[in-house]
């Protein structure tokens, strides 16, 4: 199976020109999975949930509708962060988008420092079939609690992708590594970069996307700064086998007659 990321730098507000760039750089792309970031059409730095509203979309909407065009164009599924707007609420959501359209919308469940202020977090964890490969969907700060990527190990992800707009440097390139270490599954983090400044306060994104096997090697890893789409061909099944020794499975060795969680 061959999987990816596309790593580029949002312009804030400028939702039909950061469609566009999206297009244009997944024009003719041939993979079976790409990773697109964490809200890549609205850009994230938000001053007011007003604001937030104004560059929400639904879902399916314009974007998907996008996304669905290329993947009927190309085979190519994809993953990409969304600013949902369903009723009166708002979410952080990222949407799995086919040949045929809209798969499956995850809502952030974990929200991050003024997220708070404008989204509502998601409540479910779930896991969707692609081309016989079992994937699941994580946002950004999820990858901070480990129990939301073992959830979606035990449902038998073999794949977390994890559109982010990342900006405490670093440290999500570790934990990823870790996630991806502990419950033997591949990882595909889409971060951007760039800044974005707000009433004289700046975040700086990090960039450095990367992809993880399940034994938590640095398969590729991009640079801080620059556009980039990186492709490359993994087995599926690696993830599959989740013994460490012959003595001993991550899943099998839990003791959940003790945790506390």
């Amino acid at each position: 199976m061959k999987i990816g990321y596309l790593q580029f730098n949002p312009v804030f507000g400028k939702n039909d020109k950061n469609r566009e760039q999206i297009k244009i750089k997944l024009n003719n792309i041939k993979a079976d999975i790409i990773v697109i970031p964490e809200l890549p059409v609205s850009g994230y730095f938000f001053s007011t949930k007003q604001e937030a509203e104004m560059l929400a979309e639904p879902i399916p909407g314009a974007t998907t509708s996008m996304l669905q065009k290329i993947s009927a164009e190309t085979g190519t599924y994809f993953v990409c962060g969304i600013l949902e707007k369903s009723n009166e609420d708002l979410y952080n959501s990222a949407v799995l988008v086919g040949p045929n359209g809209l798969i499956s919308t995850y809502r952030k469940t974990h929200l991050f420092y003024d997220e708070k202020k404008f989204f509502k977090p998601g409540n479910d964890y779930s896991i969707v079939v692609i081309k016989g490969v079992k994937i699941g969907i994580l946002v950004c700060f999820d990858h901070l609690f480990p129990e939301a990527a073992r959830t979606l190990a035990l449902m038998g992800a073999q794949i977390i992708c994890h559109p982010s707009n990342l900006v405490l440097a670093e440290i999500a390139q570790q934990t990823t590594r870790v996630r991806a270490l502990e419950n033997r599954v591949f990882w595909i983090m889409a971060n951007r970069y760039g800044s974005e400044t707000k009433n004289g306060k700046t975040l700086t994104y990090t960039g450095e996307s990367q992809i993880i096997a399940p034994n938590g090697g640095i398969i590729h890893r991009a640079k801080p700064e620059g556009d980039e789409i990186y492709i490359t061909e993994i087995n599926p099944e690696d993830a599959l086998e989740k013994n460490i020794t012959e003595f001993n499975n991550v899943f099998e060795d839990r003791r959940t007659d003790i945790y506390r969680i």
